[in-house]
């Protein structure tokens, strides 16, 4: 008599509670489910695809890690505003820089909240988004806004300003709902990224107007008697930005060796953080003009400092207001527009000094890998593309030396009138200069 043999016991497949389900569809793919925080504060079943077990199984785990953390996901079904916002306050404020994130903010609260706010994440198409955008080049934004209702101007009396987006800003406002988009994909929340199929033109760059040399003397002329003459000082001869400029602290300056650290740069908040790039954050060495400017300022700093009745650290911000406060940003401009004004300029942006200073340099014959680690430049591509100009006209007028140098040689020859014996070529192949010409 056979005794049957007892069945092994079945694994199980289950798994704990709240940590969803996984399984293979008929089509190959695996698909994962389970309930995360939803906006609104509720909860919702989210579905996840993948084509192995293990690449379904980790997206749904980082949704359910992320609903934990109290980040709702967002759906599908939701509106675009909803989900701009869930994007915004859930995802792009842990990878963006302060101002970035602001300039984001302000991109989705003016234009795409009014615009597409209304519609549903999943019925957005392509030419909601055209649309969209053609509507933004041709629309008055005093009247969209309604800027000027209180005032009864533009459009409150019918006189429209035909006050119109720039390009530059059309396109950046593209790009953020591309941005936003893009992550909806990556969530498996939608299925392409419509707003990346509507093509718009690249705008033309900004031309920025560098001061001349004579410019520049007139403008250090009218601000030697400004309280932050240093600064105007520093960033024309070496070319730092404003932010950079903000964030210079005293202890990164050895005015005895002459030499300066970039290494921070204050937000949109006054917060300091580090430069944007690695290759910013660089040691640049300070001309004599800087050295003395700048030992007048901290003299000038400690007297403010001691009136304000605040004991003198020597670490702090060199750039700041009387009462030493952080120095605003935004003020910095308008000191800088009444300082062209009183010096009878024309009308320039305070990062146009940092042009006119590479301009000058290069100019001046200054090699080109010399302005680059000058003005911290990531590549030396990018200081040959902004400044193509004027490498440009430089070679123009080295053409123009060259030709009347031969011209002029030519005409010695010829004054010499002696009969020309031989010729050689070139160690390029090309024809000889005149005055290689051997004269009997």
């Amino acid at each position: 008599m056979t005794t049957s043999r007892p069945a092994p016991p079945r694994r199980s497949r289950a798994r704990a509670n709240g940590d969803g389900s996984v399984y293979q569809r008929k089509d190959g793919r695996w698909e994962a489910a389970g309930y995360v925080l939803a906006l609104g504060n509720t909860r919702k079943r989210v579905r996840v695809y993948g084509t192995t077990r293990k690449e379904a199984l980790t997206k749904l785990t980082e949704k359910i890690a992320a609903s934990n953390r109290g980040l709702p996901v967002a759906a599908a079904d939701s509106t675009v505003s909803a989900y701009l916002t869930y994007w915004l306050d859930g995802v792009a404020v842990h990878h963006l820089r302060e101002n970035t994130l602001t300039r984001y903010e302000t991109s989705i609260r003016l234009h795409l909240n009014p615009g597409l706010g209304a519609k549903k994440l999943a019925r957005l198409t392509t030419r909601d988004v055209r649309t969209f955008l053609d509507g933004l080049r041709t629309t008055c934004q005093c009247c969209a806004q309604e800027r000027d209702a209180d005032r009864r101007r533009c459009c409150a009396i019918g006189l429209c300003c035909e006050k119109r987006l720039s390009p530059l800003t059309v396109t950046y406002v593209h790009a953020v709902l591309k941005s936003a988009l893009e992550h909806a994909v990556r969530e498996d929340e939608l299925p392409r990224n419509v707003a990346r199929n509507v093509k718009t033109t690249t705008p033309r760059p900004r031309r920025f107007q560098p001061l001349t040399a004579a410019e520049a003397r007139r403008f250090l002329q009218s601000a030697s008697d400004d309280r932050l003459h240093s600064l105007y000082e520093l960033t024309l001869r070496t070319g730092l930005r404003k932010g950079e400029l903000l964030g210079v602290h005293w202890e990164d300056l050895e005015l005895d060796g002459g030499t300066a650290s970039v290494q921070r740069t204050p937000t949109g908040g006054l917060t300091i953080l580090h430069t944007k790039t690695r290759a910013s954050e660089r040691r640049i060495a300070l001309p004599t003009e800087c050295i003395n400017s700048l030992k007048t300022h901290q003299e000038r700093q400690q007297e403010e400092r001691r009136a304000t009745g605040t004991g003198w650290t020597g670490s702090g911000p060199v750039f700041t207001t009387p009462t030493d406060r952080a120095l605003d940003p935004t003020n910095l401009t308008r000191s800088f527009r009444r300082l062209l004004h009183r010096s009878q300029l024309r009308t320039i942006r305070f990062h146009d000094l940092r042009h006119s200073t590479a301009t000058l340099l290069l100019e001046q014959g200054v090699e080109l890998v010399v302005i680059k680690e000058l003005l911290g430049h990531a590549h030396i591509g990018v200081t040959a593309t902004v400044y193509t100009h004027v490498r440009l006209h430089l070679r123009l007028r080295l053409r123009l030396r060259l030709r009347l140098q031969r011209d002029a040689i030519d005409t010695l020859s010829t004054a010499l009138d002696g009969p020309v014996i031989a010729k050689t070529a070139s160690a390029d192949g090309g024809e000889p200069p005149s005055c290689a010409a051997v004269v009997r």
